[in-house]
């Protein structure tokens, strides 16, 4: 019988390609450096293959036949996680452990509203939620690291089967003297020349609204840069620009005592909120029956 790789020594290898640096990598793994070459050295020894070149950098470099082999640990483990996932939604469905990646955009904003309404709808289903970007949050979702993901479409979300849940509209915030606090609803056409002050690079909302009130790719700032929803508002109210929030953001408060003018964009810009999970997932059919009271938490908006 051929000897197989353990599912931790995939683990090792895919991480390690995912941070292209042995010390994060086991960090993500909750091992020691020592452990996680170890094991990935072993894996070396049980293919007789190399996979790294060893060359004495301090960022491991991948032989061809290791980066191969990487896309296929990242099969590997996603099926491994199907095939418990399969057992576990047999049982009951929407009991035991659920892992959900939210964007940063979204999570502190909806949770309060939507936490609740999950505890008492399914009181046996423990929650453990991952708060990051879209690209790390794909990520894990490939890896099986994660089950489902709560983000903005489209997004690049891999293979994975989304779906939408519901829309979160768009507004601009300035300072109190600024031209568009004069208006009501702003026609997005009115944005064209202003300074927009947009999240950093990553966030998918910066793209998103600049797409749904139809201007172009803002380049990066050198100058500036922000990486929450509250550091824009606070830009906004200083009067270095004017910054788009959804809907979502504002009724969680992000405004909240900062000397802004809100005005709603006209012309139906929005945002898209939905779920995203593997494909062929067998924990699909609760996704969809976990869709009713998130989108219900956003209706409270």
């Amino acid at each position: 019988m051929i000897p197989l790789p353990s599912p931790q020594q995939l683990r090792y290898l895919v991480a390690l390609a995912e941070h292209s640096h042995f010390g994060r990598a086991a960090a993500a793994c909750a091992v020691t450096q020592s452990t996680l070459s170890s094991g990935i050295l072993a894996l070396e020894r049980q293919i007789d293959a190399p996979l790294l070149e060893r060359t004495g950098g301090k960022r491991p470099v991948f032989t061809p036949l290791g980066r191969d082999l990487v896309g296929r640990a990242r099969m590997a483990l996603a099926s491994l996680t199907a095939f418990v996932e399969t057992v576990d939604a047999a049982r009951e469905p929407l009991t035991g452990s659920l892992r959900l990646g939210i964007i940063p955009t979204i999570a502190p904003f909806l949770l309060p509203r939507l936490m609740p309404r999950l505890r008492a709808a399914y009181p046996r289903l423990h929650l453990w939620l991952r708060e990051d970007l879209t690209d790390a949050l794909r990520s894990g979702l490939e890896t099986g690291r994660l089950d489902l993901l709560l983000v903005t479409l489209p997004s690049d979300c891999g293979d994975a089967e989304t779906l939408s849940i519901g829309e979160d509209p768009l507004s601009i915030a300035c300072a109190p003297g600024h031209r568009l606090a004069q208006g009501d609803a702003i026609a997005p056409a009115a944005l064209a020349g202003e300074r927009l002050l947009l999240l950093e690079q990553g966030h998918c909302l910066r793209d998103q609204a600049l797409a749904a009130c139809g201007l172009p790719a803002a380049p990066l700032s050198e100058e500036f840069g922000a990486t929450s929803l509250h550091t824009l508002v606070q830009m906004a109210a200083g009067g270095l620009g004017v910054t788009i929030l959804p809907r979502l953001a504002l009724a969680g408060g992000v405004a909240m005592g900062a000397e802004v003018a809100v005005r709603p964009l006209a012309g139906g810009a929005a945002r898209r909120i939905g779920l995203a999970w593997r494909a062929r997932s067998p924990r699909a059919a609760e996704f969809h029956a976990l869709a009713p009271s998130i989108a219900a938490a956003l209706a409270d908006l």
